[in-house]
């Protein structure tokens, strides 16, 4: 058996030094309920930027309020050999775990810097990024606060628990980058998303029955009152009754594409659960295989660029 724990817990918005000191805390805590791979969500470190879908200065030229956030947002982003990145892959190492984490990554200096990316981290148990992939295609208006990744971490790897991976929420609907990860080989997939709303459980679904693989959606939490004062929110967001902006919907999806664990919405806690025997993949493998003998190679041709566009 597999246990994977889902920290679907709310980071420190905009405090990457405070986010990775409780991430270490997270992983400690998890590693002590004998999980074997721990994940978070998209952009953890230190926060997704769900202004760009409340704040009324959005879709404004030259608005002073939202330059003054993603330059916060800058400033405060993890880079990849920085030391809170270090803190978490040390932690993976101290307690023999893989680490699965989303987050804000800056190029600060050199080639691409003044560049922000939505990154996705595989860290394994010897403390090592073994993925380091940056999500191709910021969604809508993420435009405005991220950078174009590239398909240099679009891969797996193997672990004690199977060919292990990872995409950023709506490359989930690219379906040449799904066919990429599929030939990968996934045995399990971490989609992370800001939250697993409707649209986001029917793409992941469909990912895990595509695919044959397990999917665990990966939603996190994040408050009204986390978002910076100066930053006026819509009405509607300021008059619901709920304190969440994000609420989780965590979950976990069988290669049927029917659930193993329900979403998780409004739970700010460590979620546990074991998935089935990898066994269990195999046999919906014999009537769908979309790299293998569902798909036709002399009538289609598929090449992915995996270098590394910027450092």
């Amino acid at each position: 058996m597999t246990k994977i724990a889902l920290v679907q817990k709310a980071p420190v918005f905009l405090d990457t030094k405070k986010s990775a000191s409780n991430a270490v805390t997270h992983i400690n805590e998890a590693a002590k309920q004998d999980a074997n791979i721990i994940v978070f969500g998209e952009g953890w470190l230190s926060g997704y930027p769900a202004w760009i879908d409340y704040s009324i200065h959005m879709g404004c030229w030259d608005q002073k309020e939202i330059k003054q956030v993603w330059a916060q947002m800058y400033a405060d982003a993890i880079e990849i050999d920085g030391p809170e990145i270090q803190s978490i892959k040390e932690a993976a190492k101290e307690s023999a775990k893989y680490v699965v984490i989303g987050a804000n990554e800056a190029i600060k200096k050199g080639k691409g810097n003044g560049s922000l990316y939505n990154t996705l981290l595989i860290i394994t148990p010897e403390g090592e990024i073994a993925v380091h992939h940056r999500k191709l295609m910021p969604t809508f208006n993420e435009k405005l606060v991220h950078a174009y990744g590239d398909a240099f971490g679009l891969k797996t790897i193997q672990t004690p628990y199977g060919n292990i991976g990872g995409l950023i929420c709506w490359e989930h609907w690219m379906p040449l980058t799904r066919q990429a990860m599929h030939d990968e080989g996934e045995d399990i997939h971490f989609g992370l998303w800001p939250a697993v709303k409707s649209s986001h459980k029917l793409a992941s679904r469909h990912y895990a029955f595509e695919g044959r693989c397990y999917v665990v959606a990966m939603g996190q939490i994040l408050r009204k009152n986390s978002i910076p004062n100066f930053l006026e929110m819509k009405p509607e967001l300021v008059n619901n009754n709920s304190e969440f902006i994000l609420d989780g919907g965590s979950c976990v999806i069988d290669p049927n594409g029917n659930f193993i664990l329900e979403p998780q919405y409004g739970r700010e806690e460590i979620i546990y659960i074991d998935l089935p025997p990898l066994h269990d993949l195999y046999t919906e493998r014999m009537n769908l295989s979309t790299s293998g003998h569902y798909q036709r190679p002399d009538v289609f041709t598929f090449n992915v660029d995996k270098r590394r566009m910027t450092d």
